[in-house]
């Protein structure tokens, strides 16, 4: 949980105490969800435009993707430090050229796609690297969309 400092003239909205841990050449576990959690990632179109642009994003900041899952409302992933900048940046390249994208599917039915902020867990050793890369196949398993890379109901 967030705690919110009171109010004042800094309107950056920072969380106060939320820490990133980045440059550490550790993995990380980010997790980020659609805007109020709403399932607009079980369209096909959405989902598969996510991919697309982690694939993108990867390939522009070059870092590694050890795993994934798309689920209707929100999204894990477990990947390396990114070489040309940092993670915050790579991250927000991939939700801000997703949310531009989803506009082509009905701009009002979509905006905004994602909440503002991710969670990201540094992965500091081999056990907590295989918890996270198990705990993104289970997520989908257990709601029943399956145990491969992308994950998402059935049309």
């Amino acid at each position: 949980m967030w705690v919110l400092p009171p109010a004042s003239d800094d309107l950056s909205g920072m969380p106060h105490g939320l820490k990133r841990y980045q440059q550490s050449k550790q993995s990380h576990f980010v997790t980020f969800s659609c805007y109020r959690r709403l399932p607009r990632l079980r369209d096909d179109r959405l989902c598969d435009l996510f991919v697309t642009y982690l694939e993108r994003t990867r390939g522009k900041y070059r870092f590694r993707v050890y795993g994934y899952v798309v689920m209707p409302e929100h999204v894990h992933l477990l990947v390396s430090e990114p070489e040309l900048e940092v993670l915050a940046k790579a991250i927000q390249t991939l939700k801000i050229s997703v949310a531009h994208r989803a506009m082509n599917y009905g701009a009002e039915r979509y905006a905004p796609l994602w909440q503002k902020r991710y969670y990201d867990h540094n992965v500091c050793n081999y056990d907590s690297f295989v918890e996270k890369l198990r705990y993104i196949h289970r997520n989908a398993v257990k709601r029943g969309f399956g145990g491969c890379g992308l994950a998402h109901p059935a049309t």
